[in-house]
């Protein structure tokens, strides 16, 4: 009789195939999830800086609930060693900047223009993966990546333009971009190497990393805004959906695929926040899309498909 088993090799290769098919679905949720973040700090009544800060400190009790059911469960390991600590202070604290800079960025200069400079991050984050981990690139993954940008850019429309009273602005944008590149490299090296129990749980990742995002935020909030309370109960629903759907689930997801994805293919999926905040202007905002920008969203569709398979022999997860 015939055997038919798959060959240890083939099956290990179908194995990561199928955890990555499956991670890049999660980290398109994820990017949807928290691309609605504009929506809810648009609709709640407190300042940019006080709504970063509730988005990370009212989603401490999920991701603590996260955690200890992630811990009961087995997966990653129960105490996170040193080194783990470090950086997932460092992904929060990177995070806490990425949230001011990009909300100074959108009172300082156009929406769009914050919107695409902060688009860049994954140029920062190849840049950084092959001067600092020598981490290879494939020519398809850059095309990949320039075809989303673009693709960003066109949905953006008419709205994207430089002008010199609004520089301030578009440099808090491209800081955005360098605060959300150190945030995907850091949460990177602490999903390296994916599987059960490899590295730390995704819940422990978030819910420490955002302890520190919390803490920071609060002193930036406290020194710049006036008001740090909402006065309706429609103002704490809008500030807890924010920090439900746009952290718990957005950046948790986020996090979740990137156990199973390159990181520098991580950081182009995320190009997926601004179709997900144009559709849901257009849906909920009365911001109506032109014939451009809904080719801009397909472009930046295809700028990741593209991406996606210029990073598939790549020697990461």
């Amino acid at each position: 009789m015939e055997n038919h088993r798959i060959p240890g090799a083939a099956l290990g290769a179908t194995i990561v195939a199928d955890a990555r098919a499956w991670a890049l679905g999660v980290l398109v949720l994820g990017a949807l999830f928290a691309g609605s973040s504009t929506l809810f700090v648009r609709l709640n009544e407190l300042g940019p800086i006080a709504s970063a800060f509730y988005r990370a400190f009212l989603a401490l009790p999920a991701l603590y609930l996260w955690m200890r059911i992630e811990g009961r469960r087995g997966a990653g390991r129960a105490v996170p060693a040193r080194r783990e600590y470090l950086l997932m202070g460092l992904a929060g604290l990177f995070f806490a900047g990425d949230l001011f800079f990009w909300h100074l960025a959108i009172m300082n200069t156009a929406v769009a223009n914050a919107t695409l400079l902060a688009t860049l991050s994954p140029v920062y984050v190849t840049a950084i993966l092959f001067l600092v981990f020598r981490e290879r690139v494939r020519p398809l993954f850059l095309g990949g990546t320039a075809l989303a940008v673009a693709g960003a850019g066109l949905l953006m429309g008419d709205s994207f333009a430089f002008r010199p009273d609004r520089l301030a602005g578009d440099a808090y944008g491209l800081v955005t971009g360098l605060f959300l590149a150190g945030y995907m490299v850091s949460v990177g090296r602490l999903r390296l190497g994916g599987g059960a129990g490899a590295r730390i749980g995704t819940g422990t990742l978030m819910f420490w990393s955002t302890v520190v995002t919390a803490a920071v935020l609060f002193c930036l909030a406290w020194a710049a805004e006036d008001r740090l309370l909402a006065f309706t109960p429609f103002g704490w629903a809008m500030l807890v959906t924010l920090a439900l759907v746009s952290h718990v689930a957005g950046q948790g997801l986020v996090a979740l695929a990137m156990a199973h994805l390159p990181t520098a293919f991580a950081s182009v999926g995320l190009i997926m926040e601004v179709v997900a905040a144009a559709v849901l202007g257009w849906v909920f905002l009365d911001e109506p899309l032109s014939a451009l920008q809904w080719l801009g969203a397909a472009v930046v569709v295809c700028g990741v498909a593209v991406a996606r398979r210029g990073s598939a022999s790549s020697p990461r997860e």
